[in-house]
């Protein structure tokens, strides 16, 4: 019984002094709050898209020029 607990020992030492020694990961680096891109909503279709390709009209954006010709759509639901 002596015998199989130091065995244990030793292979949780060994295990413990080989993640202090093995070199952690980097973590990835994570995107900022300012990185981040702002979705909107197309008025007429409903896809999402950045709001740097999307087109505007008053409070209402738009993914195509022929969408904001359209307008916003009815919604049904």
């Amino acid at each position: 019984m002596i015998r199989l607990i130091f065995w244990i020992a030793i292979v949780f030492a060994v295990l413990w002094l080989w993640r202090k020694i093995k070199p952690t990961p980097r973590q990835p680096a994570q995107r900022g709050a300012e990185q981040a891109l702002l979705m909107v909503r197309c008025a007429h279709c409903g896809v999402h898209l950045p709001q740097d390709r999307a087109l505007s009209n008053g409070q209402h954006w738009y993914c195509t020029q022929a969408h904001l010709n359209e307008g916003p759509a009815p919604r049904e639901r």
